[in-house]
């Protein structure tokens, strides 16, 4: 039996196993709100024509993320500042993470790296990894027998 393809799956099994460990180690959120690392929410879909990477982060301005690819490896980087504690505001609860991020993914063979896009709307990071024209899938027909 044939599985479906998943590229990703391994490699996100294997980032939630370290991020547990790295949760285990380091201080909760709460004790260290103003110098921890945040991780943005992403989802990873394919399609016929691409792999897409859609990363939730709202409230930053698209001049705050960067996206790098070296080694076939796609890291998105930014920052989502702290604005300053402004005189006459009491706070009563702060759940938004602040601070810098990182994420790397390790792309397929099957990603036309040169036709990579990205854009920025309503606080989500689209990046849009189109397949090769030669990973596409292709129906094959089946040829009749001459009789």
């Amino acid at each position: 039996m044939l599985n479906a393809l998943e590229p990703f799956k391994e490699l996100t099994t294997l980032q939630e196993r370290l991020n547990r460990v790295f949760n285990d180690l380091m201080p909760s959120a709460s004790q260290s709100r103003d110098s921890a690392e945040w991780m943005p929410a992403v989802d990873i879909y394919e399609t016929k024509d691409s792999i897409n990477i859609e990363v939730e982060a709202p409230g930053m301005k698209e001049e705050d993320i960067k996206i790098n690819l070296e080694n076939n490896t796609l890291t998105i980087y930014g920052e989502r500042k702290f604005e300053k504690k402004e005189e006459g505001k009491n706070y009563y609860r702060m759940e938004r993470s602040y601070g810098s991020f990182s994420r790397s993914f390790l792309l397929p063979d099957n990603v036309d790296v040169d036709a990579i896009k990205a854009k920025y709307k309503d606080g989500v990071l689209t990046i849009t990894l189109p397949k090769k024209p030669e990973s596409k899938p292709k129906e094959i027909p089946i040829e009749k027998e001459a009789k």
